[in-house]
Parts: C-alpha cells; sequence; structure tokens
C-alpha cells in the first residue's frame, strides 16, 4: 500500500469514526420520546368535543375550536376573536389530538412515579429533568411546585393513568424550558383550581375526557375530547407566548397529512 493510499484510509476512518459519534450524540439529545407533534390540533389554544364554556372574568389568548359540539360565550375575553365560519379545522383536530394522545399513551416510561397525592410539597418531587413520567393511577397535586429542569429543545411528557387534579398547583421551567414542550396525557378528566399550570394537556379518553379550569393560569394548550369549561381562568396559548418559543423543536412523532386551516368552530387571535 502506498502512503497516499494509507493516508486516504486514515481519513476515511477518521470522518467514519466522527459520524458514529455525531450519531450517537444526536440519538442522546434527541432520543425517540422527544419527538411529538400535536398535528392540526397544535392551532388551537382551548379545543372541545361536546361543547367549550368560558365563563366572565376568564381571559384566552389564542384560537378555540369545538366539534362536534358548540361554544358558549358568557362574557369571558378572547384576544382578537372572530366568529368561525365553519367547522373543518376543529373537525381536524379532534383527530389529530386522538393521534396525537394515543401515541404518547404508548411511549415508553422513563420513570414511574407511585405517589398519587402530593400536598405542601411533600413527598418531594423534582426538579425533574426532560423523560416521561408515567402515574399509574390518577394524581393530586395541592399547595405543591413542580420544577422543570431543562434546555429550551428538551421534552417532559406525563402519562396519568387516570385523572389529574391541581389546587395551587405551580409548573415552573427553569434553564430555558419551555411551557409548550411539556405533554400531559391524562386518561380522564382534568381539574385545576387557581393553579399557574404549563404544558400541553391532552385529556384524550371518549367518555370522560374533560378539562376544568377554575381560577389561575394555563400557559399552553387545554385540549379535550369532551368538555372544557373555563371559569375566571387566564389561558395564553403557544402561538401567543413570546417569540413563539413553546414550540417543540423536534420531529413530528407521526405523520399527520391534514390541512392547516384554522377556519372551524374557532375563535381566532392574530
Amino acid at each position: 500500500m502506498t502512503s497516499s493510499e494509507s493516508s486516504v484510509n486514515l481519513i476515511r476512518q477518521f470522518v467514519s469514526t466522527c459520524m458514529l459519534a455525531i450519531a450517537a450524540m444526536l440519538g442522546s439529545v434527541f432520543p425517540a420520546w422527544a419527538q411529538v407533534s400535536l398535528g392540526a390540533a397544535s392551532g388551537f389554544s382551548i379545543l372541545g368535543g361536546t361543547n367549550v364554556t368560558c365563563t366572565a372574568g376568564s381571559v384566552v389568548t389564542g384560537d378555540i375550536g369545538v366539534y362536534p359540539g358548540s361554544f358558549t360565550n358568557t362574557g369571558c375575553t378572547i384576544a382578537d376573536g372572530s366568529p368561525p365560519g365553519t367547522n373543518t379545522a376543529a373537525a381536524l383536530a379532534q383527530a389529530a389530538l386522538l393521534n396525537a394522545y394515543s401515541s404518547l399513551q404508548s411511549t415508553p416510561c422513563t420513570q414511574t412515579i407511585s405517589t398519587a397525592a402530593f400536598t405542601g410539597n411533600v413527598p418531594p418531587l423534582g426538579p425533574l429533568a426532560p423523560g416521561v413520567y408515567c402515574f399509574p393511577a390518577g394524581v393530586t397535586f395541592t399547595d405543591s411546585t413542580l420544577t422543570l429542569n431543562g434546555p429550551p429543545n428538551g421534552i417532559w411528557i406525563f402519562k396519568v393513568g387516570a385523572a389529574l387534579t391541581g389546587t395551587n398547583f405551580s409548573v415552573v421551567m427553569t434553564d430555558g424550558g419551555q411551557p409548550c414542550n411539556v405533554f400531559w396525557s391524562v386518561r380522564a378528566g382534568v381539574t385545576m383550581t387557581t393553579s399557574a399550570f404549563k404544558g400541553n394537556i391532552l385529556a384524550g379518553n371518549g367518555t370522560d375526557g374533560s378539562i376544568t379550569l377554575t381560577g389561575g393560569s394555563v400557559a399552553g394548550r387545554a385540549l379535550a375530547r369532551v368538555a372544557v369549561t373555563l371559569t375566571g381562568t387566564s389561558v395564553v396559548g403557544c402561538d401567543a407566548l413570546a417569540g413563539n418559543e413553546c414550540r417543540a423543536r423536534t420531529p413530528p412523532l407521526m405523520s399527520l397529512a391534514e390541512p392547516t386551516e384554522k377556519s372551524g368552530v374557532s375563535h381566532t387571535s392574530r
């Protein structure tokens, strides 16, 4: 073998080693579970099935959709809202919600948390790094704070086996973590009272997948197969959060060839 051929082989070996190292690094940064897509549902801050009720004192920044039910506004404020034209976008969003919920439910857990109730931060939970956290049954947070610590592209998935309930419950993001990279996949209803909640709520059960928000605030999305009820709650959707930094920066988990139109039973914020 000539010296020239030897040099070429060394270069090839070096390039091959570098490519393998880069692939391994990317695999650790973006594991399979960190690939989440909401498809057509991503355009909505609030999405309901049977109905969405928004009462006086509530403020929603973002789009509201409901299909096949109806929207009831009894005095809440919708930022830059305009009356809907058709049901198309909300119907597509409901189908995407079901797909995303099913995909999240099938994602393997990186940690199982058996505790069903947290009161006054007892027992302690967190700070939690990006990962897939599973509560086998329902979980209740009372007077508690959950800190999620991770980079802007970090993904947190919480799989709840029954109802998710919070009273004076706060979710805090640190080290650059983004609210809309947090996904709560809940098999039953979600009830938040005077809580500062962050993340995407997917109440995907077709029987009791409702979301009830009373007081407090939500930074993210509230997506339900059944009903969504807001009473004196502030909801700031992902499109409205500063710089759209909340949008997941990872490739889609499932391929959803759906139009992105936002006509539908919706109120649109632009």
